[in-house]
Parts: structure tokens; sequence; C-alpha cells
């Protein structure tokens, strides 16, 4: 303690100002990192690493020789693929920097009421589309974040309204055939390609937009609503799963319970941690 306490008899104020400094901007950088990777499968692959670096360490000390070999092994071809794995993110990473959007807020995500009044808009839209026969693929985006395919889309970036949503699908226009983005209270992108199911269970009978919409929620957490342009038909898909004939009540139901319930239950455990 004494050695500590005479070493640091050497920093004068100026000294401590730039060891401050320095740590503020290597905590800046961090902190946009994690938000830059947040709400992406980088996220679920970053716990993985974590996860074999905690069993390494674990089975170091309990002598456990050929598991902790195995493990070593492991990880360092996982380091090796770090680069190829995480290389949207860094590719991200990168483009923000050169755009100056590095230093940019982080997207705040709505609050119950805010939410209600997204999921009334959307089920307004909803209705006009059916009555009308338009087809339609919205993706509301939680916490997997969906930047690679908002990137192959037309970025809007406009309040979530009716109109909005209703004029994106009127048939023979430029975005109708793709599908729009939501984050937030926002339209991100429309016309926007999303990666297709590749179930073997899936009805004939259903067209891209429904596998587009059982792709996107197979690698993500998001959900999807579709309006069959032949039938009219409302259905919902999440977590890679489907569910077809939906009135109003019942998609509003719907909405509600993986929407709002899931994120007020997220939003408390956060506040607890």
């Amino acid at each position: 303690m004494l050695s500590q306490l005479k070493f640091l008899k050497f920093y004068g104020p100026l000294d401590f100002i730039l060891i401050i400094i320095d740590i503020s901007i290597v905590a800046f950088v961090l902190y946009k990192g994690i938000m830059l990777i947040k709400g992406t499968r980088a996220v679920q692959l970053l716990k993985g690493l974590a996860v074999l670096f905690v069993a390494s360490f674990i089975s170091e000390i309990l002598g456990f020789t050929t598991i902790n070999w195995m493990l070593d092994q492991t990880r360092i071809a996982i380091l090796v693929g770090l680069p190829i794995v995480f290389q949207p993110e860094l590719r991200r990473a990168l483009e923000q920097l050169g755009r100056g959007k590095f230093f940019a807020r982080p997207l705040s995500s709505l609050g119950a009421e805010d939410m209600s009044r997204l999921i009334g808009e959307i089920i307004r839209s909803v209705n006009v589309l059916v009555k009308n026969k338009h087809g339609a693929l919205i993706v509301v985006e939680k916490e997997t974040g969906l930047n690679d395919y908002i990137e192959t889309g037309v970025k809007l970036d406009g309040v979530v309204s009716v109109e909005l949503l209703v004029n994106v699908f009127v048939p023979s226009t430029p975005l109708h055939d793709g599908a729009m983005i939501v984050r937030g209270d926002r339209v991100a992108a429309a016309g926007c390609f999303l990666p297709l199911t590749d179930s073997p269970y899936l009805s004939s009978q259903l067209g891209t937009r429904h596998r587009a919409a059982l792709g996107i929620t197979e690698i993500s957490d998001a959900v999807a609503i579709m309006v069959s342009e032949e039938t009219g038909t409302i259905s919902v898909a999440e977590e890679g799963k489907l569910t077809r004939y939906l009135d109003e009540n019942t998609l509003r139901e719907t909405l509600e319970e993986l929407l709002i319930t899931k994120t007020d239950s997220q939003h408390f455990w956060q506040w607890r941690s």
C-alpha cells in the first residue's frame, strides 16, 4: 500500500486529468460498442463465448485436463473465426464511424402507452388493407436488431401512421412487394428482403410473405404481421410459429401479449438489475 502511495506522488494534477480523460474515452468507446451490438445476434454469440471461457476456467481449477484441452482448442478456433462471425457488426461500426453516426444516441425502447398507440395504428392499417385485399408484411423489431435487413430496403424513418402503412402496400407501387420494418414508433424501411424459412412442414398454399415472416422470426425475436393478398387473411408470426385467421380483436390481443406484456417484464428485470 505504501509503495502504491509513493508511486502516486510522481503524478501531478495534469497527469490525473489526462488519466481521467483517457479512462472516459475508453469507457465511452466500450459503451458505444455495446450499444452497437445490443439487440443483435452478436449478443448471443458473446454469451456463448463467455460460457466457454467460464467452463474452461472451471475445468482448469478442477483439473479436468482433457476437457480443458478441448475447450482451449475450441476457444482458439473461435477467436480466429471472430472477424468472420462479427463481419456485419464490424462493417456497420466502420460505416457509422464514417458517417458520423457513431456518436448518435441509441434508440430507446417504447413504453406501454406508446406501444399501445403503435399497435392501434397497425391494427387500423391492417383493417384498411384487408378491406382492399392489399397484401402486406409488417415486421416489428424487438430486442434482436434487424439492421442487416433494413439495409436491403428503402429507408423511410417516418412515424408509424395509418396513412403511411396503407400507402406503402398499394399494389403496383415500388415498395409493396417487400417487407416493412418498424423500429420503435417509426418505419425504419420498406421494400426489405427477408430470409425465407426452409421448414418442410409449411403448407404449399402459403406464399412468399408467410415464408419470409417465418424466416425472420426464426432468427430473431421480431413479430411479423401479414395480410394475404388473395384471401385477406390476417396472420401473425413469432418465434417461427404462424397464427392465421385472426380478426381485429384477436390481432389486438396477440400483439398486446407479444409486445406490451413482454416489454414491461423486460423493463422490470432491467430495473431490478
